[in-house]
């Protein structure tokens, strides 16, 4: 009875940017398109995946997750921020934050899962091409993303249900764009050491866990590609792997700067930059970082094209003939 006395918040102010209105329109135009462009390079690359015999693969099986995580990260937070930022009105329920930042951690939990999957994939297949076909299964690759799905989950129950059950009782000011943990903290009415310490040891386990997993498969990976004997081979086999390295480096280096830290400090807007990176930029980059560097998918991008163009094609002409 006292904790509910105590929460007497029952909505929160998303600050955001925190700047004027001429500059926070030109913000609203470019993260508008940003956005837009996310959604049409991730749902184009779930296509291909689905729909391309070529791709129906586990190295692409694993990349259309990742494109439907991208998806669901930046749907969690950016159109609530492009709403608050046309309107001016910039609140959000208190049962509306909170599941905010569960579904956003979720989600972010699951694709640090889905990384360090990937580069066990490369590393079969790089170290045992003869035995990757029989390792790599379609029932291996369920489990892999079951898991990846109940590793995200338990690891962000816990500081969930502990931020939900902490008192807030005002002010109700978040200074960032969406309900993120650090800045709900700050808004508490009682001791978070608790909760930081367990935000904290959460974030350590799953973004230096997931991250030493993809940083011994990629020294065995190194190793095994020296040892091929031809340049052209090196080339080829490390070339798989460019992609995936890329988008390890981009959401790695925001989200450990973001939240491995054991006291967050006065870096909030620093914050709202790194989390920009993760929430806008690295998921409309994705599929143009992997459909750039993959032969595969930019052949299956084109069969899908030109499937089109000619089923355009047989419309017109039979248009014609009816006319005719």
């Amino acid at each position: 009875m006292n904790l509910i006395n105590k929460t007497a918040v029952s909505e929160f102010i998303l600050l955001g940017f925190h700047t004027i209105r001429s500059v926070e329109i030109v913000i609203f135009v470019v993260f508008f398109f940003a956005y837009a462009l996310t959604i049409a390079g991730n749902v184009t690359l779930i296509i291909l995946v689905v729909a391309n015999r070529h791709l129906q693969l586990p190295m692409y099986f694993l990349l259309g997750n990742l494109s439907f995580l991208e998806l669901m990260i930046t749907s969690t937070v950016v159109p609530k921020m492009l709403i608050n930022m046309i309107t001016g009105k910039k609140t959000i329920s208190f049962v509306g934050c909170l599941t905010q930042s569960f579904f956003y951690f979720l989600m972010g939990s699951t694709e640090f899962f889905i990384l360090a999957v990937m580069s066990i994939d490369r590393y079969i297949a790089i170290c045992y091409p003869l035995r990757y076909a029989l390792i790599m299964n379609n029932k291996t690759c369920f489990q892999f993303l079951l898991g990846s799905w109940v590793g995200g989950f338990m690891i962000i129950l816990i500081p969930s249900i502990v931020t939900a059950g902490l008192p807030f009782c005002g002010p109700n000011i978040v200074n960032h764009f969406f309900c993120d943990s650090a800045p709900l903290l700050k808004l508490v009415c009682s001791d978070t050491l608790l909760a930081e310490n367990i935000d904290f040891g959460t974030s350590c386990i799953l973004l230096l866990g997931s991250l030493f997993v993809t940083t011994v498969s990629y020294m065995y990976i190194i190793i095994a590609v020296l040892r091929i004997p031809s340049a052209q081979g090196r080339q080829k086999a490390f070339s798989t792997c460019v992609s995936h390295i890329t988008v390890v480096t981009l959401y790695y280096g925001s989200s450990i700067f973001i939240y491995v830290r054991p006291t967050k400090g006065n870096v909030l807007n620093f914050n709202k930059m790194g989390t920009v990176l993760n929430t806008i930029v690295t998921p409309m980059l994705n599929p143009f970082i992997y459909s750039l560097r993959n032969e595969k998918v930019k052949v299956g991008l084109r069969n899908v094209l030109k499937s089109f163009l000619n089923n355009e094609t047989k419309n017109f002409k039979n248009i014609d003939r009816i006319k005719k």
